[in-house]
């Protein structure tokens, strides 16, 4: 209970009913993308498809080959991007790329998880026999165990497209930024792997059948200490870059939408913009993560999604997106338009 007062999330969604999964990962993206689609675009259209996810639920074929396979479509362009958080930002912005540049009409992004099998006791060893020094040491939450307490299943999808809605609202790209820190920090996040003294990993692919289990290699781990030095810190120094780059200032910001793993790193966000000139107000902040939980790759078009049909939105409102990703330190940042 204490992990779960401090990460801010009152629900959770899996697709598991009486312990047997209702959907696969490639079924809940195609649930999602098919929504996207109606009769002034029917589904037909479709030319590409850019799907990221943290939870492939297999080696080979790539995930975006099985979302296609589900979704029923005629022949079209797919890319797999593999990551966590940012991996849908990435089939994002070659999805933009393609239609920005005139090579396709009509494209999808997608991200998607189904990290609830990942989540089950049975995948993990136990990790925090001592509780009461989660009090002493919050950090220490962000174990295994910790990741348990917060992820959800789901999928959400973004429609591109060259020119705006002819009725209602659209959100226009201005612009879409990803940073890698990896060259920096040794891994944080992982799973398929353990992770050694001198900060490398081994892979599954290395290791011995029987140490797959005893050593819980295909569970979801993080390096506690290298996130909390590091997660909010290189964010900033990312944004401060962009601010320089863009011209961008605090007055041009409507919305903030910051993709959060957890409540508890809200206040030193907030600190950690304001120190590099980034002041919005509490008031600007945008987040669903409460009701919604953590979704990893499909947290960010979740958020967007709320927020599009929330009313709130006037045309000329601009939107800021930050999206980390704690596996090896990467950042993206979108800047958005409403028109």
């Amino acid at each position: 209970m204490l992990v779960l007062r401090k990460n801010g999330i009152k629900k959770r969604y899996y697709a598991i009913k009486d312990g047997v999964k209702t959907h696969t990962n490639p079924q809940l993206a195609a649930l999602a993308i098919k929504a996207l689609f109606d009769e002034q675009v029917p589904i037909s259209k479709l030319q590409l498809l850019a799907a990221g996810t943290t939870t492939p639920e297999q080696l080979l074929p790539s995930h975006a080959s099985m979302v296609h396979g589900e979704l029923g479509t005629g022949n079209i362009e797919i890319i797999s991007v593999a990551g966590s958080c940012c991996s849908s930002i990435q089939g994002l912005k070659y999805a933009y790329m393609s239609v920005a540049g005139g090579l396709t009409e009509v494209a999808a992004g997608c991200g998607s998880e189904r990290l609830s099998t990942w989540l089950m006791a049975s995948r993990y060893q136990s990790e925090a026999d001592n509780w009461k020094e989660l009090d002493k040491n919050p950090y220490i939450a962000f174990e295994k165990d910790f990741l348990r307490w917060m992820l959800s299943d789901g999928a959400a999808a973004a429609l591109l497209q060259p020119k705006p809605n002819d009725d209602g609202i659209s959100l226009k790209i201005e612009w879409l930024e990803i940073s890698s820190y990896a060259n920096e920090f040794e891994t944080c996040m992982y799973s398929g792997a353990v992770k050694n003294e001198d900060g490398s990993l081994t892979g599954w692919n290395d290791m011995e059948v029987t140490k797959w289990a005893a050593d819980s290699v295909f569970s979801l781990k993080q390096d506690t200490r290298l996130l909390g030095e590091n997660i909010i810190k290189k964010g900033g120094e990312f944004l401060s870059k962009l601010m320089k780059q863009k011209g961008l200032t605090s007055n041009e910001v409507d919305y903030f939408l910051p993709h959060m793993s957890s409540e508890f790193f809200r206040q030193e966000m907030y600190d950690t913009m304001q120190s590099i000139g980034m002041d919005l107000p509490y008031e600007k902040w945008f987040y669903n993560l409460p009701w919604v939980g953590n979704v990893g790759s499909a947290s960010t078009f979740l958020m967007l999604e709320e927020l599009f049909h929330s009313g709130r939105l006037k045309k000329g409102n601009r939107i800021l997106v930050m999206v980390p990703e704690s596996a090896r330190f990467t950042y993206a940042y979108l800047y958005l338009t409403v028109v």
